[in-house]
């Protein structure tokens, strides 16, 4: 997967997050209409965080994204808005999840990813050293 880098005034990016993260106490609620509304939602929040969806998928108790972002968002600030926007909006919206406090529980795994390995970067600022 060959992915162009990101251009703004000021940068020049490529920046990939993979994040998985899970529902409270492992329900499995992320079947049907839920599944369908919740990728709707993320679509709108990576819209508006100018985000790219490379790809998700969701099983019945958590969520797998890979994601595209610019420098100007972390990982952290990421998750807050999706699990806060997602976890408001599907309670109002179905019933049976209204009772929860929450949807998401409080912690996610995230790693990043590019079209680099970090051997091929490690080689690379070794040689900048004997470049004259």
């Amino acid at each position: 997967m060959r992915q162009e880098y990101r251009r703004t005034k000021k940068t020049v990016s490529l920046i990939n997050y993979h994040f998985v993260f899970c529902l409270r106490y492992r329900r499995k609620l992320l079947v049907g209409n839920v599944e369908t509304r919740f990728k709707e939602l993320l679509q709108e929040i990576c819209t508006d965080l100018k985000l790219e969806i490379l790809e998700v998928e969701c099983d019945k108790d958590h969520c797998h994204m890979f994601l595209n972002a610019l420098p100007t968002h972390s990982p952290s600030g990421i998750m807050a808005r999706i699990k806060g926007v997602t976890s408001k909006k599907l309670r109002e919206e179905f019933k049976h999840l209204s009772h929860m406090v929450s949807l998401w529980t409080r912690s996610y795994f995230v790693s990043t990813a590019g079209n680099v390995s970090s051997e091929t970067i490690k080689r690379y600022v070794e040689e900048q050293k004997t470049r004259g």
